[in-house]
């Protein structure tokens, strides 16, 4: 498993990209609320994709999860628990 520390590696957008297009499902937590977007059958445009994705400094937010093809950002424990058990 690769960890790469936020702090000492920056993603911007082009790589936030790169991770949701490796990936078929996306879910996002962005404070209570769970987005969660079927990549396979959804086609989000890239300005949709960045705007879940990347916090106010245009930065993938973290912590961001990648398993197999599920993308995870953002903290929610009971989407970790259930994606990641």
């Amino acid at each position: 498993m690769e960890q790469v520390d936020a702090k000492k590696k920056v993603l911007g957008g082009p790589e936030a990209l790169a991770l949701a297009r490796a990936a078929e499902q996306l879910y996002v937590a962005k404070g209570k609320k769970i987005v969660h977007v079927d990549l396979k059958k959804e086609k989000p445009d890239d300005a949709t994709l960045l705007g879940l994705m990347l916090g106010p400094t245009g930065n993938l937010r973290a912590p961001t999860v990648r398993r197999g093809k599920t993308l995870i950002v953002g903290f929610d424990a009971s989407t970790y628990s259930e994606l990641l058990a």
